[in-house]
């Protein structure tokens, strides 16, 4: 399978959205709210890709100071792509578009067991206010 992954900054949000609703994902996300689904790409510093037959099938959105962290916001691959390394492999593109940052991330309560399947440390101090 000949999957590409590459740096999109200037991702369609119709793409964006057609993606969250194809993984779970969507289930997370403001999928019906246009105004902040635009916001979300147009104000993410890095994005990155995976395609196959010019398809988005996967997308890791992050925002990034280049030198001390990086937070991968969202992290989403197509229902019928998963299991086949495209996540793994968008995390290892997020980490190397910028190695010296810490690469920080929220699992979804269903998804945080593939975060340490993979090799992540979880990290007890968290928190986040609405």
């Amino acid at each position: 399978m000949d999957i590409k992954y590459g740096i999109e900054n200037n991702l369609s949000p119709y793409e964006f959205r057609e993606l969250l609703i194809a993984s779970t994902l969507g289930e997370e996300r403001p999928i019906n709210n246009w105004h902040c689904l635009v916001a979300m790409i147009n104000n993410a510093n890095l994005i990155i890709t995976a395609r196959y037959d010019n398809k988005l099938i996967g997308i890791a959105r992050a925002f990034t100071d280049v030198q001390y962290c990086t937070y991968l916001s969202d992290l989403a691959v197509h229902c019928e792509f998963q299991n086949r390394g495209v996540g793994k492999s968008l995390i290892r593109a997020t980490k190397q578009a910028f190695p010296e940052a810490t690469l920080i991330l929220l699992a979804t309560p269903d998804c945080s067991a593939y975060y340490s399947k993979i090799g992540m440390v979880s990290w007890d101090h968290c928190f986040i206010q609405k």
